[in-house]
């Protein structure tokens, strides 16, 4: 069975990754880091592993509810520990009394010293605190480095992760059918939306899937595609459980509110 007929095209070669590492644990018994991947990501690369009783796979992006997350592939026999996924929790303070800074102001920072999105897991900001969660390896770089983000003055030191904070971000889980998986079609059912508003949005660059900017309508969704609406906010994809009779879909999203 072809298994790239099951994702997407462009998809394709993160499939081949995945599926070069499992030929290697298999054949040299060594464990497999992967750098930080998204809901879509991670959900390709577990369907692929599926439940293979010659694998170990574990996830891990510094505490429970993190969006983006490093994976481990092992064989069966081991037991990857917290510090085998090589991630680490920079934070600093800033005078929020002088400036404001959100989430797009600290990525847009660590993105200018060059490094790789993949090497970044989730980012908190709040009123006077920021935490980022790395990539181990360059950690020491980013703390001689990020300095500065807009006026403000920073200086980030490493923290234990039981020190990760609060986002308060609440996912609202809803249950629905939809005539089709297009992307103009879940914005309208997500969003609760016109369709005609949907389209609009799409075609002037205002939403993204999996933090890509996707402005074909009738682009399909699958199961792990995180969808941001400019304005709107984020929602995900969680689960797209068949057909009805009505020849309908039946579909699982969740709405950051």
């Amino acid at each position: 069975m072809d298994i790239y007929q099951h994702f997407r095209k462009e998809e394709q070669p993160f499939i081949d990754q995945v599926l070069s590492w499992q030929d290697e644990v298999a054949s040299r018994y060594e464990r497999k880091v992967s750098d930080f991947l998204d809901p879509r990501e991670q959900y390709i690369f577990r369907s692929i592993i599926g439940h293979n009783e010659d694998f170990v796979l574990r996830e891990f992006g510094g505490y429970e509810a993190a969006e983006r997350k490093r994976l481990i592939l092992a064989p069966f026999y081991e037991n990857p520990e917290e510090e085998a996924f090589g991630v680490t929790l920079l934070e600093a303070s800033y005078p929020s009394k002088f400036v404001t800074l959100e989430h797009r102001d600290v990525l847009g920072a660590f993105m200018s010293l060059g490094i790789k999105r993949n090497k970044l897991g989730d980012l908190i900001v709040t009123d006077t605190q920021i935490q980022i969660l790395l990539a181990s390896e360059i950690a020491d770089y980013v703390k001689m480095n990020l300095t500065g983000i807009k006026k403000a003055g920073v200086s980030f030191e490493e923290r234990p992760f039981g020190e990760v904070l609060e986002t308060h971000e609440a996912w609202q889980e809803q249950s629905g059918t939809v005539s089709s998986l297009r992307l103009d079609v879940m914005v309208k059912e997500i969003y609760n939306i016109s369709r005609q508003k949907a389209a609009l949005f799409i075609d002037k660059g205002a939403v993204k899937v999996n933090f890509r900017t996707v402005e074909d309508p009738s682009f399909s969704l699958e199961a792990g595609d995180l969808i941001s609406l400019r304005g709107k906010g984020r929602s995900v994809v969680k689960e797209i459980e068949g057909k009805t009779k009505k020849d309908k879909w039946r579909i699982v999203t969740a709405v950051l509110k």
